[in-house]
């Protein structure tokens, strides 16, 4: 059991006896005296893929579900079918495009790191490392004496994914993006 005050973006929990992944976790504290602050959670069933909203109060438990974990590496497209390949056993498997969906901005043939979560022999959901290096391949030239200032430009990096980047940052650079967030970090 895992309370509604410690639920991350990284758990599967069981509702109504199917596992849900939590997509989004919203936190508000109402004003008034005694009042609990209250979480509003979005859940994607893994298997039907249907979004369901929760709201719980800080010390509600949720059951979790009981899942492995194994590290892949994505090898390549084929279609709208992507494949990947268990790091230990060397086992293949392909996934379809809706069930890559949220992670397809940062997949490049070959990568490693991934996690999928598996639970009785299917795939419940794949996790990207938290961060990435990923090189530029098209933004605005950079300026001469920008300043390390907040303004910032869109980037295209090298899957397509486009992050705000400061005004010093040129195309050939690679950087470190955040991808929950699908934010810019840093330079690599």
């Amino acid at each position: 059991m895992v309370k509604a005050s410690d639920l991350k973006k990284s758990h599967v929990i069981d509702l109504d006896g199917a596992p849900h992944v939590i997509e989004n976790i919203g936190q508000q504290s109402p004003t008034a005296r005694g009042g609990g602050t209250i979480y509003k959670v979005r859940f994607r069933n893994v298997s039907t893929k249907a979004k369901v909203d929760k709201t719980y109060r800080a010390d509600d438990a949720l059951q979790e579900t009981s899942f492995d974990t194994q590290e892949v590496s994505y090898d390549y497209k084929n279609g709208d079918r992507y494949a990947f390949m268990d790091l230990e056993t060397y086992e293949s498997f392909e996934l379809v495009e809706e069930d890559v969906e949220d992670i397809l901005p940062f997949l490049i043939e070959g990568m490693e790191g991934i996690t999928a979560l598996v639970s009785d022999g299917k795939i419940l959901t794949l996790r990207m490392p938290d961060t990435m290096e990923m090189e530029i391949v098209e933004c605005p030239p950079a300026m001469k004496g920008a300043s390390a200032t907040s303004r910032t430009k869109p980037a295209t990096l090298t899957t397509g994914l486009i992050v705000q980047v400061p005004e010093y940052i040129a195309p050939g650079e690679v950087v470190k993006v955040d991808t929950k967030e699908r934010k810019f970090l840093s330079r690599a």
